[in-house]
């Protein structure tokens, strides 16, 4: 198949394949007599396979490995759990994140309810209090139990 076919068929772009083959993800297709790429299913299953790992959020470098260990089936996969492991990790570190990010807007939010004019709008003055540098109500930590320093 020709490389707008592999597109088609896999939703990759073609400028996505190029960049995939000169990174060594995808092997070099044979060319045909006009130059074209001719692609083979191996080429539509490892992109297939390229994509789900990109949809996983999983790293070139990572889908890398992970393609030398299909191509070397005897070997033990403990190097493959410890990739996905550290995936999750990353994964979890960023729920963390957005979880406190949730937790920050929603303080914002509640700086302001009702409608008001902008100039009386607590989230418009939360924001330009922080701009200042002063204390916004979506930064505030409240301080831990028994902490005394107040």
């Amino acid at each position: 198949m020709l490389i707008k076919e592999l597109a088609a068929a896999t939703g990759v772009d073609t400028e996505t394949i190029r960049f995939y083959e000169k990174e060594g993800l995808l092997p070099q297709p044979a060319r045909l007599a006009n130059g074209y790429r001719s692609y083979e299913p191996v080429h539509l299953e490892r992109l297939s396979f390229v994509r789900h790992c990109r949809a996983l959020d999983i790293p070139l470098a990572d889908i890398k490995s992970l393609l030398g260990a299909l191509d070397a089936p005897q070997e033990a996969c403990g190097d493959v759990n410890h990739l996905i492991d550290g995936q999750l990790g990353k994964l979890r570190a960023r729920l963390k994140s957005m979880k406190a990010l949730e937790k920050q807007l929603l303080q914002l939010r509640s700086a302001c309810n009702g409608e008001h004019p902008h100039q009386r709008c607590g989230i418009l003055n939360e924001l330009v209090a922080a701009a200042h540098g002063e204390a916004c109500v979506c930064h505030q930590e409240k301080p831990a139990q028994g902490d005394s320093s107040s």
